[in-house]
């Protein structure tokens, strides 16, 4: 059971003072019947709640894919730019968030949810959950680049060192731009980018395609989303991965 003030404000009615307003002007109802009491207890599994006489169903957890487009930003709220969440036309809670970041001319996958501890679950380099980067780099990727890669490198600095954890790289096209897939464990600020700086070397075009079991829909053009169906969910929930270079 739930209030039902905090049942309408989840929603993104209203502030929770705003939606006691609306609560007590008489224009909530509850199974057909008006509801002028914001404590009102509500079933949401069981009971209609509406608003203005429009319907508002009740969502715990919410769970989309967005094709990230570059241009946009990993964040909740900015006063300049667009960001990923109000890529979300469709969403219900006003409690959404990206899971991790990804850098503003990066595209590709990108969770959005407001599951914390699904969220921390697939952050954690504990958990060993792999996230796989496509990758245009302005140089010629070698192999010895991957067994540096697979070693961890240091990305910051001779006086503050910051090593990476290893990482398995695949060379899709070694030219003087190159192309390659990468598979890292954790997500430091910059770190696909930074990696290949380390190594001389510039990212031009940066895609995520898939974190743990989750892989980027094909259908998803850049700025398209879609909600999570349940297997997905169960296998993000269950996600974990063996350490690489084990």
């Amino acid at each position: 059971m739930i209030r039902l003030d905090k049942y309408l404000a989840d929603m993104g009615i209203g502030t929770r003072q705003e939606v006691k307003r609306y609560i007590r002007k008489g224009e909530v109802s509850l199974d057909g019947g008006v509801v002028k009491s914001p404590e009102h207890k509500v079933d949401p599994e069981k009971q209609e709640v509406c608003f203005r006489g429009k319907s508002v169903s009740y969502a715990q957890f919410e769970y989309y894919m967005l094709n990230k487009p570059a241009g946009v930003i990993s964040a909740t709220e900015d006063r300049n730019d667009k960001t990923v969440i109000q890529c979300i036309e469709s969403r219900k809670r006003k409690d959404l968030f990206p899971v991790g970041r990804l850098d503003k001319d990066t595209e590709g996958l990108l969770l959005i949810t407001n599951d914390g501890a699904l969220a921390h679950q697939l952050l954690s380099p504990k958990k060993h959950v792999d996230k796989v980067y496509y990758a245009k780099v302005e140089g010629r990727v070698t192999e010895e680049t991957g067994q540096h890669f697979s070693r961890g490198v240091n990305i910051g600095t001779a006086e503050v060192p910051e090593m990476t954890l290893p990482a398995r790289l695949e060379i899709l096209k070694s030219d003087d731009i190159s192309e390659i897939r990468l598979t890292i464990q954790e997500g430091k600020y910059h770190q696909v980018k930074r990696m290949f700086a380390s190594q001389g070397m510039k990212i031009i075009y940066l895609k995520r395609e898939s974190m743990g079991p989750l892989v980027l829909d094909e259908n998803l053009r850049p700025g398209d989303y879609r909600a999570l169906n349940n297997q997905e969910i169960e296998w993000l929930c269950n996600s974990h991965s063996p350490e690489l270079g084990e």
